[in-house]
């Protein structure tokens, strides 16, 4: 039972381990053991980008906490209950991930089978370590027997993708979405009085003001912290206590309702016990649902940050209404250019989100019989849009949005020179006559007023009837 200390020439120390297949070499300073060490033989996938995400890792050391400390009042010894709960502490730090304890891919079982045990092998090798035990003997604390006790993988890695995806909006996505909604709501307000040329289908239309425009951006992420509110229900349900199909074997009764308690407690956000385990293991509905939640985020930052890049295109020949930060030299052969990079780095985000989308849509669509075995795939794919969706937000808030600036003189001339004010004259002279003198305009090169004179219209009329002050709302 005990793990021998194995000199390989040269390599370093390796202790042997043992798994139901048999003898594996383990580098000897490390804490995972062999179904680890197996899972990085059988899947030699990517490097360090591909590892399953920290905030996963972070979410098995929560629920292995939790299962520890419930497993007490079930009757698991009290030391042993002590030891776990204190080696998930290290887990739930990242010093572990840090260490190169958590080396598993994403490209693993379906089920994340192997990060389950991974974690399992680190902690109780934590604990064995505090109890000046021998790493890899499993005594005085066995990985399956007590850190894994009434728990199967086909619950834990939902649980903690759940818990995962949890923490992350409430800790980046929200805050970070938040922040740039505010940001342009405080736009909006400075905007208030800037009246301009609308534009429909990239073409001229009626005028609004600056403020009404931003008023919109602002919105559309007022809709996107509601929808993520929405949605967020579903993710506080937990698949804990389901074990191994979604009946509860080998978990004793009231097991499930007071992990999930206490996972609440630990994490200090409302974590209840899945209403139906059968749901919570053979789908992944929820997550499916979260993301579509980014996509539709990603979908408004997408049309917020081309308006602003097309508004503040230029500063000669394009738009010019908006003047927008400049952050760096924006060409190696040209001298002077600025381009609207953050623009381009929010829209490229916005993109990388919409793509990920189609890989969860097509991992939850994939739940076959009492399992859905994409789910590495879902977290990982999930929590990438939530972290880039979060910092894109930050960033294009801080290097772009703060500092916008209206070009004013831009805005007037723009407007002044537009045929669409000729709408005002719609209810006074008639939809036909006013498009007459609009195309004449066009036509001859000359002004909406000259036109409308040579129709008809007394210069009175006109100056009374085409303000654009007058045409920002219903009379």
């Amino acid at each position: 039972s005990g793990s021998k200390i194995l000199h390989n020439k040269g390599d370093g120390k390796f202790r042997i381990e043992k798994d139901t297949f048999g003898e594996l070499k383990v580098p000897a300073e490390k804490m995972y053991g062999a179904q680890t060490m197996r899972s990085k033989l059988n899947f030699p996938i990517g490097d360090a980008a591909e590892r399953m995400p920290l905030p996963v890792i972070k979410a098995m050391g929560i629920l292995k906490k939790a299962c520890a400390e419930v497993n007490k009042d079930f009757g698991m010894d009290a030391k042993i209950s002590e030891a776990v709960s204190k080696a998930c502490d290290e887990v739930i730090s990242g010093k572990q991930y840090q260490l190169g304890n958590f080396p598993l891919v994403i490209w693993q079982t379906g089920s994340g089978t192997q990060t389950n045990m991974n974690s399992n092998e680190v902690i109780s090798n934590i604990a064995i370590k505090a109890m000046d035990g021998e790493l890899g003997s499993k005594k005085p604390v066995h990985p399956n027997d007590h850190v894994n006790k009434s728990q199967s993988s086909n619950d834990t890695f939902p649980t903690a993708t759940h818990i995962s995806v949890a923490m992350e909006i409430n800790m980046r996505l929200i805050p970070a979405i938040s922040h740039l909604r505010d940001a342009l709501f405080c736009k909006s307000e400075d905007f208030k009085d800037i009246i301009k040329i609308g534009r429909t289908h990239l073409m001229d239309a009626v005028p609004l003001t600056l403020g009404q425009e931003f008023s919109g951006y602002a919105h559309q992420l007022t809709n996107g912290l509601a929808r993520i509110d929405a949605a967020l229900p579903r993710v506080y349900e937990l698949a804990l206590g389901g074990t191994a199909v979604g009946t509860g074997l080998n978990a004793p009764k009231g097991f499930a309702e007071k992990v999930s308690k206490r996972i609440a407690e630990l994490t200090s956000l409302p974590f209840v016990m899945a209403p139906n385990f059968f749901e919570a293991l053979g789908a992944r509905d929820a997550m499916v649902e979260v993301h579509g939640v980014l996509n539709t985020i990603a979908v408004s930052l997408m049309k917020i940050a081309n308006d602003i890049r097309f508004l503040g295109s230029g500063p000669r020949c394009g738009l010019g209404e908006l003047m927008l930060p400049e952050n760096e030299p924006g060409s190696s052969i040209m001298p002077g250019k600025v381009n609207p990079t953050q623009c381009e780095s929010l829209t490229m985000i916005c993109a990388q989100v919409m793509g990920n989308q189609t890989a969860v849509t097509i991992g939850g669509a994939n739940g076959h019989f009492e399992l859905n075995v994409f789910k590495p795939l879902i977290v990982s794919n999930v929590l990438r849009s939530i972290r880039l969706l979060a910092d894109g937000s930050k960033s294009f808030s801080k290097n772009c949005v703060e500092g916008i600036e209206p070009n004013k003189e831009r805005i007037a001339k723009i407007m002044n020179e537009s045929l669409m004010l000729v709408t005002a004259l719609n209810p006074h002279i008639g939809y036909d006559k006013s498009a007459k003198i609009a195309k004449t305009a066009h036509e001859n090169g000359t002004t909406l007023k000259e036109e409308a004179l040579k129709a008809g219209v007394t210069e009175e009329q006109f100056k009374e009837w085409v303000d654009p002050k007058k045409m920002l709302g219903p009379k």
